[in-house]
């Protein structure tokens, strides 16, 4: 299944529209205040019955994710960690393949 072209991860809260960034409080992770970015990290798990009914049976935002990246797993093991203090918010180091800077 894919988010693409429809509305499902503005329906469950992790991307957000230009309006929503411009009002400068978006809701997300059962709260509402300012967000960094657009599109925030998060999961949503569903199970379908023997009737063909959809249920929403699971969702975790931001730091409940650590486990789906592998990344963290070997950061949190070396000297300086995540390194994420000195970041506008923590997962700043993450980037499109396209879009590091010099």
């Amino acid at each position: 299944m894919s988010s693409l072209n429809n509305d499902f991860n503005g329906d469950y809260g992790v991307s957000f529209s230009p309006e929503d960034m411009a009002a400068g409080e978006v809701d997300y992770n059962y709260a509402t205040g300012p967000f960094p970015v657009s599109e925030g990290p998060g999961i949503s798990v569903f199970a379908k019955d023997g009737g063909g009914d959809v249920f929403h049976t699971y969702s975790s935002y931001a730091r409940g994710l650590d486990m789906f990246i592998g990344t963290y797993h070997l950061l949190d093991i070396v000297p300086k960690g995540r390194d994420e203090a000195e970041l506008p918010f923590s997962m700043d180091w993450v980037r499109h393949h396209d879009r590091y800077g010099d």
